[in-house]
């Protein structure tokens, strides 16, 4: 009897180890991000992957477990939440409704699923998050504080462009410290701070975390962001000491008149504000808050601007200012101030310093000066090691190309931008700016010693990539090289310009352009996990609109530009970002909060198009910027004015229909539906010519764009597609569309099944394209088609391309009507000169996949699709197998991995 006892036993055994082997979860987020530290949501969504061997797996109930105890999750004890068994499929945006939660506390939390097979998993790995500060009262009367005030009249916050200096002053930047005594056994200590425009955060003299530019860039006279910080392990009985180092960032920019300054804003000189909660092992706590007990020095760090650079002496160096036991008596008291009125948690991914970049040649011009290759352009810092004498000197431009001599050129990128570093002449020094970056792939270095007949060795010098820390979620190679090097040199552009907001370029501007979210966010979302950060672009675009219901060209707008009237700051095809990118979001990730959220922003924007509407066609702003024409790139040269601007209102009031539909604004569909048809007609009577099926002047951009919004009449479509690819193959199969029409062109081709017209306009090097760019040496993404060097060599705008390589042709996308990928469509298409190709991105449900070889007698097909996922797959002609049986073409599976072969006829 007891043999069968164990016999049963390890039965029953063997069949929970193997259904929990089969059934995984794994990928815990908190609002949308793994192990936030500052989540300052009272109901904060969870989502999380499941992962399974098996085919059509879906979820069938979940389990949620939440403890503010280790010990307690740790035994399987929710005791802030426990949702019990919950019969839903959802795994993603799950809204916690547990006990409220407390401002600055550690949460634990972990989940396990039951699927349609009848598996369990074992619970996931336990995850965490940190509540940010929940109520107002939670800053327990921290106040901001700064070492000095700028005068009212000379404050700035919104500049006109070209404005004239009347002033030219510098500050050097302060540093604050706090120290303070701890008398028990710590259990945990959590510290929020915000600085503007940034900061450095320390604890007995270590920097905490590894974060660059804390906290991100917004509209500082609405919000401010603050970052949240861990620092148990870094607290210790006795004497405790916290310091700060400000940078000046988009909220002061120095007006010195030999630095480069794009822009003039000026809301104040740094400042601060932070409170630190201690919680004692006995449950008692602490809180430590900015407040007039704090200390404030100047630092080493003797000029720093967004625009113009970082000079840093280290001869000013204060040894051991941010830990116990300095003698700060002859530091300054700090002076009381006041902040923007509304703090919010950091939601966006910090920046973080990635790839690190050697010479691989160096130039020497002079015996002073030498320049570095470092072989690609990226965004930065540099890394120094030097030795040499007090006072010695190193200054470094950067730049992204070189002049004929060899030295930097920055006549497009921004000039003179530099960093500086003064010797101490103490061993080896190290330094590296803390408060500014720039695009480059050059650096020209000049060594000015103090000592003529010595100068000072430089032993090592590097190039950091700074860039928004959104996770890598998807990748994309071929067989066709050209596209790999085309793959790389986007993705450069895209990771250059990816900060606390997506920037146009590294280092001339670094604006929010808000065109490029919704043009290039497809090609973006493929790559990176940036929902965070597109949160973080619609609430400056809110913060961004005027009391009109203007949505300027940039947000955050830190500057009007009125040349050329308001094309540069009210254009349609960039304010409707406040439209596009919260419907995409919710497309691409499944959250319908986020148009409720944004739903006022989206239909006082609508209100102010059609004001300025003239018989419903609407001519402001730039239409197909940096389009290709007779004459050199900028303002659209093929399409005319109200083409483009148009048809994107009418794109807006069709979305619009979906969205009030979606949040259940159903008496605004009606209205939003009467107005777009008025606006189709309006748009046709203007522009359409129906002897020649074109629209306006034909260009690209026109035909394209008319198509891909459904302006064209069903009975026209076809005639004007055709009409497209007529235009690109009578100019050799090159492209003209610019910023704005490019993506839609390869849009309606992909969707016309005319992949073979966008690898011939692609798949060369010989005109203004991606490969043109790539033959004149760039190594990213560059702002014009031509590589000009006249304009800047890193930018974000035209990489469309990248979407193409996983929706057109690896055919990864979904329905029209999909939300989150939950129901996938896989449709390669194969394109001469491709023999094989292969993506993956995750989705919100987990990675799918899809990878094909293709030559003349068979064509493979390698697909994963998560679970809780379904997928329409369409085969080319040929007579197809699935695991050796035969399939129709078109195929709907379920969850796991496939594997089709085509036999061509």
């Amino acid at each position: 009897m007891y043999k069968i006892i164990l016999l049963i036993n390890f039965f029953l055994f063997s069949i929970s180890f193997s259904s929990a082997q089969n059934l995984q979860v794994s990928d815990l987020n908190i609002e949308n991000r793994e192990n936030p530290t500052e989540v300052d949501a009272a109901s904060p969504n969870f989502k999380w992957i499941i992962n399974s061997i098996s085919h059509n797996t879906t979820q069938s109930a979940f389990q949620i477990l939440v403890a503010n105890d280790l010990l307690k999750i740790k035994k399987d004890i929710g005791n802030i939440w426990d949702t019990k068994w919950i019969n839903k499929s959802a795994s993603i945006n799950i809204i916690y409704q547990g006990i409220a939660l407390e401002s600055a506390t550690k949460y634990f939390w972990k989940v396990r699923v039951k699927d349609n097979h009848g598996n369990l998993s074992d619970w996931s790995q336990i995850a965490q998050f940190t509540t940010g500060i929940l109520n107002k009262n939670d800053w327990k009367n921290a106040q901001w504080i700064t070492d000095e005030k700028l005068a009212d009249s000379l404050k700035n916050p919104y500049p006109v462009d070209g404005q004239k200096d009347k002033i030219s002053f510098n500050n050097i930047l302060p540093v604050f410290r706090k120290s303070f005594k701890v008398d028990k056994k710590i259990k945990q200590a959590f510290a929020y701070v915000a600085g503007l425009g940034h900061f450095e955060f320390y604890v007995n003299g270590q920097k905490i975390g590894d974060h660059f530019l804390d906290a991100g860039w917004t509209n500082y006279e609405k919000e401010a962001q603050y970052v949240g910080f861990d620092i148990t392990t870094q607290m210790q009985k006795g004497e405790n000491t916290l310091g700060v180092a400000l940078g000046n960032g988009f909220y002061f920019i120095p007006p010195v008149k030999n630095r480069y300054r794009k822009l003039k804003t000026m809301f104040d000189f740094p400042k601060m504000i932070c409170v630190v909660k201690i919680i004692y092992t006995d449950g008692t706590f602490e809180y430590v808050v900015s407040d007039n007990s704090w200390k404030t020095a100047k630092s080493a760090v003797t000029f720093s601007s967004i625009y113009g650079g970082e000079d840093y002496d280290a001869r000013l160096e204060q040894a051991d200012w941010n830990k116990p036991g300095f003698n700060d008596a002859k530091w300054n008291s700090v002076l009381l101030t006041t902040g923007p009125p509304k703090l919010s948690a950091q939601k966006q991914e910090p920046l973080k310093v990635f790839e690190t970049f050697e010479a691989k040649q160096i130039a020497e011009i002079s015996k002073e000066k030498s320049t570095y290759d470092l072989s690609q352009n990226f965004s930065g810092i540099i890394s120094l090691k030097v030795k040499g004498h007090a006072g010695d000197t190193i200054k470094i431009y950067p730049a992204e190309l070189l002049n004929k001599d060899f030295t930097a050129n920055q006549k497009a990128s921004g000039r003179p931008y530099y960093f500086q570093y003064i010797l101490k002449g103490e061993g080896i020094e190290e330094w590296k700016p803390r408060f500014t970056y720039y695009g480059f792939r050059y650096l020209e270095v000049q060594n000015l010693p103090v000592d003529k007949n010595s100068l000072a060795q430089i032993i090592q010098l590097k190039g950091l990539h700074t860039r928004n820390a959104a996770p890598k979620t998807g990748s994309f190679v071929s067989s066709n090289e050209l596209y790999n090097k085309t793959y790389d040199l986007i993705d450069w552009g895209i990771k250059s310009n990816m900060a606390s907001v997506f920037t146009d370029c590294p280092h001339r501007e670094k604006l929010g352009w808000l065109e490029e979210l919704h043009l290039m966010g497809s090609s973006v979302k493929a790559n990176y996990q940036i929902y965070p950060l597109l949160l973080k672009a619609m609430s400056d675009m809110r913060n961004s609109q005027n009391e009109n219901g203007l949505v300027p060209e940039i947000a955050p707008e830190y500057v009007q530009f009125n040349w050329g009237g308001d094309i540069f700051r009210d254009s349609p095809e960039w304010g409707s970002s406040s439209i596009i990118v919260p419907w995409y979001a919710y497309q691409w990730y499944g959250d319908d909060e986020i148009l409720k959220e944004n739903y006022p922003m989206m239909v006082a924007y609508l209100g102010y198009l059609q004001t300025q509407a003239k018989d419903l066609i609407n001519y402001k702003g730039l239409s197909d910027w940096y389009d290709l024409g007779p004459k050199p790139p900028g303002v659209s040269q093929l399409t005319p004015k109200g083409v483009t601007a148009t048809a994107t209102w009418y794109y807006d009031l069709i979305l619009m229909t979906k969205i009030a539909h979606q949040i259940g604004k159903t008496e605004d569909v009606l209205k939003f539906q009467t107005l777009a048809l008025q606006v189709k007609e309006a748009f046709n009577a203007k522009f359409f010519h129906q002897d020649t099926k074109q629209y306006a002047t034909g260009s690209q951009a026109a035909n394209a764009m008319a198509v891909f919004m459904g302006l064209v009449n069903e009975a026209d479509k076809q005639a004007v597609i055709q009409n497209l690819i007529k235009d690109i193959e009578d100019r050799n199969n090159s492209l003209t569309a610019g910023d704005i029409g490019y993506r839609y062109v390869l849009r309606v081709l992909e969707e016309a099944g005319r992949s073979d017209v966008i690898n011939k306009m692609n798949n060369r090097s010989d005109v203004p394209g991606y490969g043109y760019q790539i033959a004149k040496g760039a190594t990213a993404l560059t702002e014009s088609w031509a590589a000009l060097p006249s304009v800047s060599n890193n930018h974000f705008m035209l990489g469309h391309l990248m979407e193409w390589f996983y929706s057109g042709l690896c055919g990864i996308s979904q329905p029209d009507d999909g939300v989150a990928y939950q129901n996938i469509i896989i449709k390669p298409q194969t394109v001469e000169g491709v023999n094989q190709a292969k993506a993956e991105f995750k989705s919100p449900y987990g990675y799918i996949k899809s990878s094909w070889k293709n030559d003349a007698a068979n064509f493979v097909l390698d697909v994963t699709i998560p679970v809780n996922c379904n997928a329409s797959v369409f085969l080319p002609n040929g007579e197809a197998t699935l695991d050796g049986k035969h399939i129709k073409n078109e195929i709907k599976i379920g969850s796991g991995n496939y594997q089709f072969k085509v036999i061509k006829n």
